[in-house]
């Protein structure tokens, strides 16, 4: 299943702007991912009013609860 992730990066550091994704599959926008600073946010398409928002320490532990391993190469 391949996605398609386009990125908007208008500086090379993440400053007071978020780096914003935009995450498709098969054409299809499944949401748009901001990463900033202070924190990671998800906004599922469709849905302009509400964010979901996680610290990078809870990113960070919902990562090594759920996440899949595997090895780096």
């Amino acid at each position: 299943m391949a996605h398609e992730v386009r990125m908007d990066i208008s500086n090379a550091f993440v400053t007071k702007t978020d780096v914003t994704f935009d995450i498709r599959e098969k054409g299809s926008k499944l949401g748009t991912l901001l990463i900033s600073r202070g924190n990671i946010e998800w906004i599922p398409s469709g849905n302009s009013v509400n964010k979901r928002r996680l610290s990078w320490s809870k990113f960070a532990e919902l990562m090594e609860t759920t996440g899949r391993p595997k090895k780096i190469k």
